[in-house]
């Protein structure tokens, strides 16, 4: 994978599966893959703070879904594709809790966040004179950087729900819990994202 994009074709079909179906399933999961990473890299990113992890975790989570389930239904891969992304991005967390305790102990637990750029704001449409675009990217920057401020639960819930469009349901699955609890937890973010920007727009 490049630095710009988790490129990842595969090459599903197995002896028992050969043949015209096998080929356009195999042709149908690489389409679905090409339309996913840009945005899957996108959360990640956001979720870690870190590009090489993101493009790592994105590419883990592709591989996961065409091992488990490129035989499932293609409307089921979206919200597979995405539980599978934020374990990973979950796990990610825990291994670098247990890191940074165990680094506590040695004084170095220092982090790159200073360095850390903020994931590219989303293109603007044609059109947009200077000052309407420096003012998106300003926008977008503030709620990216509010966005990774929120509780982990609720920035899945809002990033699947918000970012890439996933309903109720689909983010329950995604996120491996109940509906309520998505309701609940998408709920909170937008609140807290609210209070947030406000206090930046008064600040500005």
């Amino acid at each position: 994978m490049s630095a710009e994009s988790a490129s990842f074709a595969v090459s599903w079909a197995s002896e028992e599966s050969t043949g015209t179906r096998a080929l356009q399933k195999e042709q149908q999961l690489n389409r679905f893959l090409a339309e996913v990473e840009r945005r899957a890299l996108r959360i990640a990113e956001i979720g870690v703070r870190n590009r090489d992890e993101a493009l790592d975790l994105v590419q883990d989570a592709m591989i996961k879904l065409v091992r488990n389930y490129a035989d499932r239904n293609s409307d089921e891969w979206t919200p597979l594709f995405y539980r599978i992304l934020q374990n990973g991005v979950r796990d990610w967390h825990r291994r670098q809790a247990v890191r940074n305790r165990v680094m506590v102990w040695f004084g170095r637990n220092k982090t790159d966040d200073e360095d850390y750029d903020l994931v590219a704001a989303a293109p603007d449409p044609i059109g947009r004179s200077p000052d309407e675009e420096l003012q998106n990217a300003e926008a977008m920057d503030s709620l990216e950087t509010a966005v990774r401020g929120l509780p982990l639960r609720q920035r899945e819930a809002f990033m699947l729900r918000t970012f890439e469009g996933l309903d109720v349901a689909g983010t329950a699955v995604a996120m491996g819990c109940s509906e309520g609890s998505v309701k609940t937890h998408y709920s909170r973010a937008i609140h807290s994202l609210r209070d947030t920007l406000r206090e930046h727009d008064e600040e500005a």
